[in-house]
């Protein structure tokens, strides 16, 4: 599917609107986590559809401290719908958004482009790589076993380089422990996906 459907298929699906915590960014977002899912197909639930909790709360600490990224190379993990991508961006960091996921990377782009800022779009799997940044930021990595598994062993290798990690994290179950906390936010997350409608959530510093 070329990007052009995708992108139709992101706009029918969504609507744009801003973001609880960082109300300065829109994103396209939907309103039935369900009923998108299950139109998808896809095994996995449409993570660029929501603005996530880890993803709101790194995306704010961005915004507030942009000295952490502006003028250096930002690395987005697993970006989603781009929401850090976005908010790094702003803060005047130099932003590569990278996901698996081809429908992820085209509401990253209608995203960047609806915040008019400009970001590098990586597609596919950077875990087995040593990517050449300053920052490496990861919201909300950490939702399950298998990802845990190989986000932490790549975080902690790219702190050994030297490069800033921060990860944004609402107390997933498989979070690694030891590091430092540099803030923390109630996130509004919807009643539906998270079974509150508020998660506290916080920013860790490797």
């Amino acid at each position: 599917m070329s990007t052009g459907p995708v992108q139709d298929f992101i706009r029918s699906m969504t609507s744009a609107r801003p973001v609880p915590l960082t109300p300065d960014i829109v994103l396209r977002t939907a309103d039935d986590v369900t009923a998108l899912w299950e139109r998808t197909g896809a095994p996995e639930p449409p993570f660029w559809a929501f603005p996530w909790a880890g993803g709101q709360a790194l995306a704010r600490h961005v915004l507030d401290h942009p000295d952490l990224v502006a003028g250096r190379r930002v690395l987005d993990l697993a970006s989603g719908s781009g929401l850090v991508a976005v908010a790094a961006a702003r803060a005047g960091g130099l932003v590569t958004a990278n996901d698996i996921d081809p429908v992820a990377l085209a509401a990253i782009d209608l995203n960047a482009r609806a915040n008019d800022v400009t970001l590098t779009i990586a597609a596919g799997d950077l875990l087995d790589t040593e990517p050449d940044v300053d920052v490496l930021l990861a919201g909300d990595v950490f939702y399950d076993r298998d990802m845990a598994a190989r986000v932490e062993p790549f975080l902690l290798a790219a702190h050994r380089r030297g490069v800033l990690v921060l990860v944004g994290d609402p107390q997933r179950s498989f979070l690694p422990r030891g590091w430092t906390r540099v803030d923390a936010f109630p996130v509004p997350v919807p009643p539906d996906l998270e079974g509150v409608a508020v998660r506290t959530t916080t920013v860790w510093r490797l």
